[in-house]
């Protein structure tokens, strides 16, 4: 997942979208922190393309994860996203 960040950085976010959809599931605590950190990063270049992410995936993906993807969002907005887990 960490792996997608160079992709982050030169503007393409497809790869860590996808990535982190398939990674949602995955039992791992510390794959929860990568993907919400990648997601995060991802949502730093495109808000937009955060929330279209978002609203499709927040209903399944770890706790831990949607809290460091939705960590640079606003207080209300934050609170928004956690009460649709």
């Amino acid at each position: 997942m960490v792996s997608t960040l160079e992709h982050i950085r030169r503007g393409s976010l497809e790869n860590t979208f996808w990535l982190a959809e398939r990674l949602l599931d995955d039992p791992e605590d510390l794959m929860h922190k990568a993907t919400g950190w990648m997601l995060r990063e991802a949502g730093k270049r495109d808000v937009d393309s955060l929330r279209t992410f978002l609203t499709r995936q927040a209903g399944r993906m770890p706790r831990t994860a949607l809290r460091y993807a939705i960590e640079r969002l606003s207080p209300a907005e934050r609170r928004e996203w956690m009460e649709k887990k």
